[in-house]
């Protein structure tokens, strides 16, 4: 069973390692995904996993820079840069959820009524959206 896993994980990395493999261009979506992945996988020591989704995404090896990508996000450049948006994102969504459970509305009726500027997560997340 551990030969079989085992080479399974060497056909992986195998197939990871061709160069004859052709992959199509990154689509832009696609680029601004994995760099928000990089972000968090780097933020929390992830540094198998982000160089396992570095060789196999072929994202570019230079990071985009955050203002930019908050750019692209729709999003205005978070106070705390060494937190990653990623964390802001799911606070964002989770604090819309937990005000329409209170109110009986819903994520997708708030999103057109949501006014707030500044959206918190714990420890010391803050992310500004633009409005």
């Amino acid at each position: 069973a551990s030969s079989d896993l085992s080479s399974g994980i060497n056909a992986e990395y195998g197939a990871l390692e061709d160069p004859s493999l052709e992959r199509p261009k990154l689509p832009s979506e696609n680029v601004l995904i994995n760099e928000l992945i990089r972000e968090y996988l780097t933020y929390n020591n992830y540094h198998h996993t982000l160089s396992v989704l570095m060789q196999e995404s072929r994202q570019p090896y230079q990071a985009l820079d955050r203002d930019f990508l908050c750019s692209e996000l729709h999003m205005k450049t978070p106070c705390q840069p060494e937190v990653p948006l990623l964390y802001g994102m799911v606070s964002h969504f989770t604090d819309q959820h937990s005000n329409n459970k209170k109110t009986g509305g819903s994520v997708e009726d708030s999103a057109e009524e949501d006014d707030r500027e500044v959206t918190s997560l714990q420890p010391s997340v803050t992310i500004v959206h633009k409005t």
